[in-house]
């Protein structure tokens, strides 16, 4: 890991489904967004980590978090080929070549933690 991150994996990842499942319906936020909000700005690639290994976890809607580009970056850790996009789609957010529609419409900013 190539982060700064001081906290052990269990609880920045759990730091990191709190604010995933605060994301409202319809809409999306990016890694970097989730760990600025939770003090550890240089830590987005850990956020990833942390949602690949979230999938078992059905209150974490992991689809819903897309790279700085409203890309789906993830989506190849869904099962199936489309789930990520299918996820959105039922949400109302289109997708076209793999990236979010109305990117910076859709873009939930959180919160910082306290």
């Amino acid at each position: 890991m190539a982060t700064n991150v001081t906290l052990d994996n269990s609880d920045f990842f759990e730091r990191v489904y709190k604010v995933v499942r605060k994301i409202p319906h319809g809409r999306v936020t990016t890694y970097g967004a989730i760990a600025k909000s939770i003090g550890a700005p240089q830590a987005a690639r850990t956020v990833g980590y942390a949602m690949n290994a979230s999938h078992n976890l059905p209150d974490v809607p992991a689809h819903r978090v897309v790279n700085r580009n409203g890309m789906l970056t993830g989506k190849h850790h869904f099962p199936g080929r489309d789930t990520m996009q299918r996820l959105l789609a039922q949400e109302g957010v289109m997708v076209e070549q793999d990236c979010v529609v109305n990117f910076k419409e859709l873009l939930w900013l959180p919160e910082p933690l306290i």
